[in-house]
């Protein structure tokens, strides 16, 4: 299988983000369940402040893993299972 550089750049920044405990459980979370609000995230993960979890999801979204919908004033999460399953297909195997 030969990659394209754009192909290289992403599976490299989703490792990277990968590579940190609380967007691992954050990506765990999601691929069980989807349109999940960030309070709600926050409440499974009790020790992450909301204000870092907000960085955790940017860097998650940022490299294709997640994919948002606003609704109003909120903003809902779900794993990205098209970019996940291409790139780190373990993510989804329960």
């Amino acid at each position: 299988m030969q990659s394209n550089s754009n192909e290289i750049e992403q599976v490299v920044k989703i490792h990277k983000a990968l590579g940190e405990q609380t967007r691992y459980k954050i990506i765990q979370i999601l691929s069980g369940e989807s349109n999940l609000c960030p309070a709600d995230l926050e409440s499974r993960l009790v020790t992450v402040a909301l204000s870092t979890l907000s960085h955790h999801l940017k860097q998650l979204s940022d490299c294709g893993l997640l994919t948002s919908q606003k609704k109003g004033t909120y903003i809902y999460y779900s794993l990205n299972t098209e970019t996940a399953q291409k790139f780190v297909p373990y993510l989804l195997n329960k």
